[in-house]
């Protein structure tokens, strides 16, 4: 082996290490975490009127209650903006948050994101005021734009597809809201690293969702019986989200069950 080759090899054999190393760091952090004293402020099984805890951004859509927990789909004309919904809770939360709850996807479509909205409020410049509440009659048609360049939030793309025709890979990704005057929304509200081919969110499955954000990290945790897989996201080099409603964005055709539905904040 020349010199040359074995420096390659030396080299890739540090960043799976490293990779190693890193992965090992965010299950510990994250296992400490879910050890913290959290006091759970909101629990919503799912069952019964959803309108209780939760207001509604879109018309063509949704939201039905089930004994097996709330079903929630989106408006049913791809390409439509109309089509599009977020689910919002009443409750806003303060601080260090974790959410959990028991995710069953219902369609079998292979484009297009589901999205969890994570501590939400408005940029504050007239009228996109902080109570995002205060300004829903702007979001009767749910355009992404709507979001991405007047809210302030932390976002989780997941069981999400490329809008391309023809089978796509999915994708977990993690974004930090608003897109500022001459950025880009696909390139600058990017948390790295991006999460693709994941094999999870089948439609049909059971999932448990627990997902942490703690002062400059996120993390979200996908597990049933036979799966366990943990994503996460390093926020330092955004302003920290502090406050905010929680969220679901369901893009048009999308529809998935939620239940169990459980928001702690840390008692520190």
């Amino acid at each position: 082996m020349t010199l040359s080759r074995l420096l390659l090899l030396l080299a890739l054999l540090a960043a799976q290490a490293s990779v190693a190393q890193d992965s090992r760091t965010d299950e510990h952090q994250f296992e400490e975490l879910l050890s913290k004293q959290w006091q759970q402020i909101f629990f919503d099984e799912g069952s019964e009127d959803w309108q209780q805890h939760w207001f509604l951004d879109g018309e063509r859509g949704f939201v039905k209650n089930t004994a097996e927990g709330m079903v929630f789909s989106a408006g049913p004309i791809r390409g439509d903006n109309g089509s599009h919904n977020v689910l919002w809770t009443r409750a806003s939360f303060e601080g260090d948050i974790k959410m959990e709850f028991d995710y069953t996807r219902l369609d079998d479509i292979d484009y297009a994101v589901n999205i969890l909205y994570i501590q939400a409020t408005g940029i504050g410049k007239e009228p996109y005021v902080e109570d995002i509440l205060e300004w829903s009659n702007l979001r009767i048609v749910p355009y992404m734009n709507r979001y991405f360049r007047h809210m302030n939030l932390l976002h989780i793309s997941f069981a999400a597809f490329p809008l391309k025709e023809g089978p796509q890979q999915d994708y977990v990704r993690a974004r930090r809201y608003p897109v500022l005057p001459g950025q880009s929304f696909g390139k600058d509200t990017r948390l790295p690293p991006d999460y693709e081919n994941t094999g999870l969110f089948l439609p049909g499955v059971t999932y448990h969702f627990t997902c942490i954000k703690h002062g400059q990290k996120l993390f979200l945790k996908v597990s049933n019986e036979d799966v366990e897989t943990l994503f996460s996201w390093d926020t330092a080099t955004f302003e920290p989200v502090t406050k905010g409603r929680m969220g679901i964005r369901h893009m048009y055709t999308r529809a998935a069950r939620y239940a169990n539905i459980r928001i702690s904040l840390l008692n520190e």
